[in-house]
């Protein structure tokens, strides 16, 4: 795991939380499998990533904060996150029927020189 990984990770949460699609899908490649936190599976293209967060945002307001860094064994970067969930008014979400609630997750972002290739959201550490 570079350094230049860790810091373009790190733009891409800061872009994510200014709701900054343009910034994060710039570095997604063309037909990258980004993981569906709502409604679980994944979705393919940068377009299906921008209709996503598009949808996500009309409902919900997220903030993920990441909190440490590893490399895995098979070479992807595994990022602990604090994942916190609003709603539109910035209150606490209670209740909600989908799959995005406050907790600790693991983001696994796998990289193909420059592009994220793939996104996945695993429960816990």
């Amino acid at each position: 795991m570079s350094q230049i990984d860790v810091e373009m990770i790190k733009r891409i949460y800061a872009s994510f939380n200014a709701r900054d699609i343009d910034a994060v899908l710039a570095v997604l490649s063309d037909n990258v499998a980004w993981a569906n936190g709502m409604d679980g599976g994944h979705v393919h293209g940068r377009q299906a990533v921008r209709d996503y967060w598009t949808r996500q945002w009309a409902v919900i307001s997220p903030h993920v904060e990441p909190v440490a860094f590893k490399e895995t064994e098979d070479g992807a970067v595994a990022v602990e996150v604090i994942q916190s969930v609003f709603d539109l008014d910035g209150r606490p979400l209670e209740g909600q029927s989908h799959g995005l609630k406050d907790k600790t997750v693991t983001h696994i972002f796998r990289m193909e020189g420059e592009k994220i290739v793939r996104f996945d959201i695993r429960d816990g550490l």
